[in-house]
């Protein structure tokens, strides 16, 4: 049995699940820093994005806008002496310049999200998750 203070000891996974599905429903989604660049193609977006896999991320674009997010993976039961970020949970929306939005690709390395939106007009709202590199 897992009790909270006491060295070596691990809690279940039903412990986890239920520690994780209180965290969610209590929690805002946390705000991503972001760096954008152009491209003669695209307008590129890097954001970091730790401890999350690609399957966790949604990449979505509408008419002039980004906005991505990334599900909370874990928040097992712990005690911690100082707690400033959560295993997920994060959300970006960011305005797009004109011109954007043709395609979307996404890849999600060492905790780095990288995302070209591709030039030309949108003509469907386009979502999709990242792929491992």
């Amino acid at each position: 049995m897992y009790r909270r203070g006491m060295p070596g000891a691990h809690p279940t996974r039903d412990e986890v699940a239920a520690s994780t599905a209180t965290t969610e429903a209590n929690m805002r989604p946390q705000s991503v820093p972001v760096n954008v660049y152009e491209t003669p193609g695209a307008l590129v977006v890097l954001a970091p994005l730790p401890a999350v896999t690609p399957a966790d991320v949604t990449v979505e674009v509408r008419p002039g806008t980004l906005r991505f997010w990334a599900r909370l993976r874990s928040a097992g039961p712990r005690e911690f002496l100082l707690h400033e970020w959560e295993y997920g949970c994060y959300e970006r929306e960011i305005e797009l310049p004109q011109g954007y939005g043709r395609g979307v690709e996404a890849t999600l390395a060492n905790g780095q999200l990288a995302i070209r939106v591709l030039r030309g007009e949108l003509t469907e709202t386009l979502s999709v998750q990242p792929t491992a590199i």
